[in-house]
């Protein structure tokens, strides 16, 4: 259950034309030009709220930050727990990488294994709220049970598309949990493709990343952790990035806790990671470039990395180049070591995009991007568990 403090979201706008968008009403992509919609609240309302610290009594989940989340009625909130996940000091890393304040927010905590927990309980919250009957989504492995897991809760019929070669334990899930399931013979983008001519054919709601608006505001909650468990922005975050939602949703958060007063001008330094086998944002990141081609042939053990073609590529760009920040690709090998390096390290379990941004920032220190004293968030979005497959190749 949420707090019975009213949402003071107002409406959505496009992320490109800025045509508002009724907030009453289901959405998807602009009408307009098909770009992203955000959402848009009245922060001078939910200002006192976070200035007086009176969330911090609430339930301990996202929830507690109920004003700048998009459901109206406390009701229609599909919640399993998700969010409050720990933001742990990893001193042994830190000591090996010459890093005094590194810290992990460990999202494998979550229900379902993940972070996509988040997203899915915004998005499906608001579903709720909207009367919808059906769902549908592609994944790459764990925004497919969190959306199946979170489908059950609703008593909504959810309908998931992925690879046929995702990990064994992320079909399993979906399935445990009563979704439809169609395994695909390709990538999360031909999955898309499926998804979104069932969607048109059976008036199911579609809730892709970034083609609906809600599950990033669900993510965009990883922000307001930050800010409430340190008390203070951090100078680096390091991001496996896919789709990118969480990446963007911190960005906004942090724009709206200024907007409040909550925090100063001083933004982190954002830092998209990739795998070298499928790096679309590395690539656009350092030509230059506004929008990212799409990435042929696309492999990495990472599952959630395997993205060829982010919808939000834009917004992922701008947030990277508005905060300073920069995108790395690392290499396969390096993460499956890093995997066992940082979890016997730390008792962290890592999964193995979280393992890839510990390479990513052992990188950026060797490359002197990263200083001794900056106070650095890496992201582990999923339990290990979930990836039996790498833990019989670990490195002896």
């Amino acid at each position: 259950m949420t707090s019975p403090t009213t949402s003071t979201f107002l409406d959505l706008a496009c992320s490109t034309c800025a045509e508002p968008h009724d907030a009453g009403r289901v959405q998807t992509v602009c009408r307009v030009c098909g770009r992203p919609l955000l959402a848009r609240y009245d922060l001078e309302r939910a200002a006192p709220v976070f200035r007086s610290g009176e969330f911090r009594s609430r339930v301990a989940s996202m929830w507690r930050y109920a004003e700048v989340l998009p459901v109206f009625d406390p009701d229609a909130v599909i919640s399993l727990g998700e969010g409050m996940t720990p933001l742990t000091r990893a001193p042994r890393i830190g000591e090996a990488l010459g890093l005094a304040r590194l810290f992990v927010k460990d999202e494998g905590i979550n229900p379902t294994g993940s972070f996509k927990a988040r997203g899915l309980s915004a998005a499906m919250s608001k579903a709720v709220e909207l009367g919808a009957s059906d769902v549908a989504l592609p994944t790459a492995g764990n925004a497919g049970g969190a959306a199946a897991a979170y489908g059950a809760r609703a008593g909504i019929r959810t309908h998931v598309a992925m690879p046929k070669d995702a990990p064994r334990p992320m079909i399993d899930e979906v399935r445990a949990y009563g979704a439809e399931l169609e395994l695909i013979d390709g990538l999360i983008s031909d999955a898309g493709r499926w998804i979104g001519e069932r969607a048109r054919e059976g008036g199911w709601l579609d809730v892709s990343t970034m083609k609906e608006p809600y599950r990033l505001e669900g993510k965009k909650t990883l922000g307001y952790e930050l800010w409430e468990q340190l008390g203070e922005l951090p100078d680096v975050i390091l991001y496996p990035t896919g789709g990118g939602t969480g990446l963007i949703g911190m960005w906004r958060a942090f724009a709206e806790l200024a907007e409040m007063g909550l925090v100063g001008e001083r933004r982190p330094r954002m830092v998209s990671v990739q795998s070298s086998g499928c790096a679309p944002v590395v690539r656009a990141f350092a030509a230059g470039a506004e929008r990212c081609e799409p990435w042929r042939d696309a492999a990495t053990v990472a599952p959630g990395l395997r993205v060829p073609g982010p919808f939000a590529d834009d917004l992922i760009l701008r947030a990277l180049r508005e905060s300073g920040g920069e995108a790395v690709a690392v290499d396969d090998e390096d993460v499956i070591a890093d995997l066992r390096l940082a979890s016997a390290a730390e008792g962290i379990d890592f999964c193995p995009e979280g393992a890839a941004a510990v390479t990513a920032l052992r990188r950026l220190v060797d490359a002197g991007r990263v200083d001794r004293d900056e106070l650095v968030v890496v992201f582990n979005t999923a339990t290990g568990l979930k990836h039996p497959e790498l833990r019989g190749v670990w490195p002896c």
